[in-house]
């Protein structure tokens, strides 16, 4: 017989962890956040810089591998795994849960990644490019999968609940966030860790977007080249890490007594279906995505206070959101703030979307709206408020949180004070 409590149907957060170009540890890169400080620099961990158009990026500045797992482990395994198995170290501790065997059955993983092990693809490919294909490491391909990050988490913790991945490009994150809270809605699990990683700051990896020619060229001025809304922004800056929450049924967090962060009440996705990398210029999937998040959560749109914007510093991205939240939100969209926290962190792609969620809950549990760092020029005329240069005090009851990515794809989360 069960001794957990009967599902409520509603979805707290009860547990946080983070790995970021402004640190390891919520402790660590939360007040680096509201003080504005920018995580980017010239990149380290790659040589022949001069051969690439883009040669600055977010870094993680203090990881140590082997503060989460084993030397050898340390050694064989992708930064993003690595990087997940941190952040979904520290949020399990954080939830300070104690892992019955009945639990166990009803904990589930998703952790995605929007590209995988791209290191390991890398490294390993070079024995191919030298006629050495009998030195590619056994454990290339479940390293570099991006299922792995959900496989491993669960596997170190003897998680047996539902388990997958989320393939969504920037929006992984969010969208691993916004399926786990469905699968406790729906009654498949009483709590996940959910969220998204990514380690992209390697040669494959900056070369690929340089090609793209989505990156910025602001080589000279690494900190204040991320530049939402900003008239001189010139595209975006890479990040790495990962963010990942523990989510949980309400009534089974109250019941152990758990601390709550906020309650997921909205989740809204869809797609542009235009362009496999440009936004859809009239921001059409993303205002569907707003719509349907504040639709499920049953709020009228001046209920929110605070958005966390995708803003990933591109010429074409940023006037996109801003329509669609114009679209959205009418002339509340004048009332409300929208800051992009990606001028300091930079874009960790499929962990953005878990790391701006992450910012949104701590923003709205402190009562302080992060900024968007260098907007010197703002590039709108809609006079929105962008939080410019230095964080904002005010009052957040519901904050909603903004991912887009490669291939048409749009995430909207809500979440309000649990």
């Amino acid at each position: 017989m069960s001794v957990l409590p009967e599902p409520s149907g509603r979805v707290v957060v009860t547990g946080v962890g983070a790995v970021t170009p402004l640190g390891t540890g919520v402790d660590v890169f939360w007040p680096k956040v509201i003080a504005g400080e920018s995580g980017i620099r010239r990149i380290q961990q790659m040589e022949n810089l001069e051969l690439y158009s883009c040669q600055i990026a977010g870094e993680i500045p203090d990881f140590e591998a082997t503060d989460w797992v084993d030397k050898k482990d340390a050694r064989r395994m992708d930064p993003f795994l690595l990087y997940a198995i941190a952040a979904a170290t520290m949020a399990l501790k954080d939830a300070n849960v104690t892992l019955t065997e009945e639990l166990k059955d009803e904990f589930g993983v998703l952790i995605g990644s929007g590209i995988g092990g791209l290191k390991s693809m890398y490294d390993q490919t070079a024995f191919i490019h030298d006629l050495k294909p009998d030195r590619v490491s056994p454990f290339f391909v479940p390293y570099m999968i991006a299922d792995m990050a959900s496989g491993l988490v669960s596997i170190m913790n003897d998680l047996r609940g539902p388990n997958h991945a989320i393939v969504s490009a920037c929006s992984t994150g969010a969208n691993a966030i916004g399926d786990a809270y469905e699968i406790i809605k729906r009654g498949d699990a009483r709590m996940m860790i959910a969220g998204g990683s990514e380690a992209p700051v390697n040669p494959i990896g900056v070369a690929g977007f340089c090609a793209c020619r989505a990156m910025t060229t602001r080589n000279d001025e690494p900190t204040r080249a991320s530049r939402p809304f900003d008239r001189d922004r010139d595209g975006f800056v890479m990040g790495e890490g990962a963010g990942t929450l523990v989510l949980e049924d309400r009534d089974m967090a109250i019941a152990r007594g758990a601390k709550i962060y906020c309650e997921i009440v909205g989740y809204g996705f869809s797609a542009d279906a235009h362009h496999i990398t440009s936004p859809h210029p009239e921001g059409r999937g993303a205002a569907k995505s707003m719509n349907m998040a504040l639709r499920k959560a049953g709020l009228q749109p001046e209920k929110i206070d605070y958005i966390n914007a995708h803003g990933t510093s591109t010429p074409v991205g940023d006037p996109m959101e801003v329509e669609a939240v114009k679209k959205v939100f009418g002339d509340h969209a004048y009332n409300l703030a929208v800051s992009s926290t990606k001028s300091m962190h930079g874009h960790m792609l499929g962990a953005a979307g878990a790391i701006e969620s992450l910012i949104c809950i701590l923003a709205m549990r402190d009562g302080i709206m992060p900024p968007t760092i260098n907007l010197e020029n703002q590039d709108t005329d809609l006079g929105i408020n962008h939080v410019p240069n230095v964080a904002q005090k005010r009052e957040l009851n519901y904050v909603l949180n903004n991912s887009f990515g490669f291939g048409g794809h749009n995430v909207s989360l809500i979440m309000t004070k649990g």
